[in-house]
Order: C-alpha cells, then structure tokens, then sequence
C-alpha cells in the first residue's frame, strides 16, 4: 500500500524498542524506503528518542506511521494520535496493533485498553483500510488463565513456577483462534488484540457511523 502511493516512502515507526525487528525484516526487501525508528528508551535499533505525545518532527512529513503494542503505554493515546495526523501526509497510511483483553505487561507503564469500536474511534479521522484480530479469545483465555495461576500464591518462587506450569499448560488455546478468527465479526469482542490500517483524511466519522460500523461488521 505505502509503495503504491510513494516509490520512496519514509516511515516513522513509533515505540520500536526491542520488539519492531519483525517490522523492519518486512520492509527490508524494498531498498526505496526510509525508515525511523523512534522510543522513549535507548535500544540498539533506535535512531531517535522521543515522546510520542510531542514528537520532534515537521508537519506533513512522513507517508506512514506504524505503532506496534504502544498506546497502551502511553498516558493520553488521543493526543498521540493527533501528533500522527500532524505528521502525515495527505492520505499518508497507519497501521496500528492494540490490546483488548489482556493482562497488565511493562507495569507500572500499562494504562489503557480499546475495544473494537473504540479503536475505530480513536482513529476516527482515517478511512478505514482494514481491520480485525491480532491475536483472537484463545490468546486472550490463556492469558487470563496465567493471570490466575500467578495470583493464587503470594510467595515469589512459587507464582514463578506456576507461571511457568501455565505456560505448559496453555499454550495451546492460542491455536484455536486459527479457526475463531475466520468468524471474526465474533472474534473482535473477545479478542485480545485488534488492528487497524487507515488512510488520513481528516474528516470525522460520526457517532451513528461508528454504531452502524459495528452492525456491518457484525453481518458480513
């Protein structure tokens, strides 16, 4: 999509930190594209750090934006989003991964969770691209039933064996969202993560747009 729109694209990655090598072995192949690496911390493969709430670049001056498992971790997620839309380009691309149902993770700096819908919203000034699941209910059943396990005993050695018991224990689940995903007007409830790729075009969908969304999406 990016090359389609731009030959020689330039990508702001946001909160790459230690885990956007996959992202970056995806766009690897093409040497056409520019890619910056942003984060709040220090990490081999970042070329900047900053804060995605007020973020050091010039209007208009990216064609897409990428944030991977990061408006959870930060403070005001809306106000990220605006600093996104004042970095794009006109009709620029983002592609964005949240978390639905799912455990606290990098405590104390974990504050925020978006259902379906809400993550349209927090997008709202994009068209929608595409959207769905990440990881689907068995993902987000596992996760909570380590959780559990984790909280059943209070002395440290042991949360951390039974950790480790549940891991063995329930891995599996997560192999059933290959098949409750393919019904995913289902799945987006209770999954526990969702995505979004969007065009910048600044124009608002409305509230009665978002319930109506949801129902399409219900139905297809």
């Amino acid at each position: 999509l990016i090359l389609k729109k731009n030959n020689t694209p330039k990508i702001l990655i946001i909160g790459s930190g230690f885990e956007s090598q996959g992202i970056l072995n995806n766009f690897s192949k093409s040497q056409n594209i520019q890619i910056l690496d942003t984060d709040v911390s220090f990490s081999a493969n970042i070329d900047i750090i900053c804060d995605a709430h007020c973020l050091p670049f010039k209007n208009e001056s990216f064609d897409a934006v990428i944030l991977q498992a990061v408006l959870e971790h930060v403070i005001d997620p809306y106000k990220c989003v605006d600093e996104v839309k004042r970095l794009l380009k006109e009709n620029g691309l983002v592609y964005v991964e949240t978390p639905f149902i799912q455990q606290v993770h990098q405590a104390p700096y974990d504050f925020t969770r978006f259902t379906f819908l809400g993550h349209r919203w927090l997008f709202r000034s994009f068209s929608l691209i595409e959207s769905g699941v990440v990881c689907g209910p068995g993902m987000a059943l596992a996760w909570s039933l380590r959780g559990l396990l984790d909280n059943i005993v209070k002395n440290k050695i042991l949360s951390k064996i039974l950790s480790k018991i549940s891991h063995i224990l329930f891995f599996w689940l997560k192999y059933i969202d290959y098949f409750v995903v393919k019904r995913e007007e289902k799945a987006f409830d209770s999954a526990s993560s969702i995505f979004f790729i969007g065009e910048l075009n600044h124009k608002d969908i409305s509230f009665s747009d978002l319930v109506k969304y949801y129902n399409q999406e219900r139905k297809n």
